[in-house]
């Protein structure tokens, strides 16, 4: 498995922009040629709408770490990850009951670089703090600072999926108070509808604080709760868009592709989902991509992602550290338009 090289300037490309071949020569729009991108570095980044923050086009999800991934092993994967030039991590309180957080903490304070790392937490669906409420909020957020061992969440996405009685209002009223103290930078959505960004920004008007940050589960396979009316949302107001389940629950990763495989994996019932022709013909696409590119499936998969111009950053989760050197070539691959259309024509 080929590495790319760390250190060198990049610059993302999106679908839509010309694409240099190395050599000086552009590359014909909708040329079938597999365009190689420069190396990986800490140079890369992108910027989080209008948070002000600068982020590694991949963030390192946390989901696994404490339920799957022992510590150690995590802070093997955040390490790699760094090492490669990333400076962005997600945790949820949901997750591990707590447990991610305190791993992605302990690897911070170890390494002394918290004030490198651009650190996103969601609250609103751990079963001690229970959606948005101001006295559930806060204490959702103090937890979440204690096990990170930081004074600041860099980005809070408020998840309102498990919350249908507060409202908006009140939870921004709350989030104006975790910013006024300085324990929280900039905010995100997960969860909620089109009409509820709208809302948002009408009372962002009346002083609450804006709501710039959008995670919306989206991949090749899975693009019709984020395509629709909360693109058009999102376009409009400018928020920056960190989509999560980025493969598909690692489906889209290409290791699981018969059912007896399935049903030994730990995330069998939404693998399942996916061993049907659509899934099989998406993966036939992606593997034929990796084979002209000489990079894994999984790296096609989020290379189609980053393609996307509407996203900033996916938010992907890593079981090992073979994992992430995979998954962190798909950002130094670029796809020509064909490419692109291929695989999006397969998963349709």
């Amino acid at each position: 498995m080929g590495m790319f090289g760390i250190g060198s300037p990049i610059t993302t490309a999106r679908a839509d922009e010309p694409q240099g071949t190395g050599t000086g020569t552009a590359a014909h729009p909708s040329s079938p040629i597999p365009v190689q991108g420069p190396p990986l570095g800490q140079a890369v980044r992108t910027t989080l709408g209008e948070t002000g923050l600068s982020v590694f086009p991949l963030i390192m999800g946390g989901g696994e770490f404490g339920w799957h991934v022992d510590p150690a092993a995590s802070h093997a994967i955040l390490d790699a990850y760094r090492e490669r030039g990333g400076n962005a991590v997600h945790t949820s309180d949901s997750y591990s009951a707590g447990r991610s957080a305190h791993i992605i903490g302990q690897w911070m304070h170890a390494r002394g670089i918290r004030d490198e790392i651009v650190v996103g937490v969601r609250v609103g669906s751990s079963p001690e703090h229970p959606g948005l409420g101001a006295v559930n909020l806060v204490r959702a957020v103090e937890g979440a600072l204690t096990r990170l061992r930081t004074d600041r969440i860099d980005v809070l996405y408020l998840d309102a999926t498990a919350d249908s009685t507060t409202s908006l209002e009140d939870s921004l009223a709350t989030a104006e108070w975790l910013v006024g103290a300085g324990k929280v930078r900039a905010l995100g959505s997960f969860g909620h509808t089109a009409a509820q960004l709208v809302e948002a920004r009408i009372l962002s008007s009346a002083g609450y604080p804006r709501m710039t940050v959008l995670d919306v589960p989206y991949n090749v396979l899975h693009r019709q709760d984020f395509e629709g009316d909360r693109r058009l949302v999102a376009g409009a107001q400018g928020i920056s868009f960190t989509p999560s389940q980025a493969l598909e629950h690692g489906f889209l990763a290409g290791a699981v592709r018969s059912r007896s495989l399935v049903a030994q994996s730990v995330r069998g019932v939404q693998l399942a989902s996916n061993m049907n022709r659509r899934g099989t013909r998406t993966l036939r696409a992606l593997d034929k991509v990796g084979a002209e590119l000489s990079i894994p499936t999984a790296a096609v998969a989020i290379a189609w992602l980053v393609a996307q111009r509407a996203v900033a950053a996916p938010i992907v989760n890593a079981f090992a550290v073979s994992h992430v050197e995979e998954i962190m070539q798909g950002i130094g691959a670029r796809l020509s338009r064909a490419q692109l259309a291929d695989i999006a024509r397969a998963a349709a």
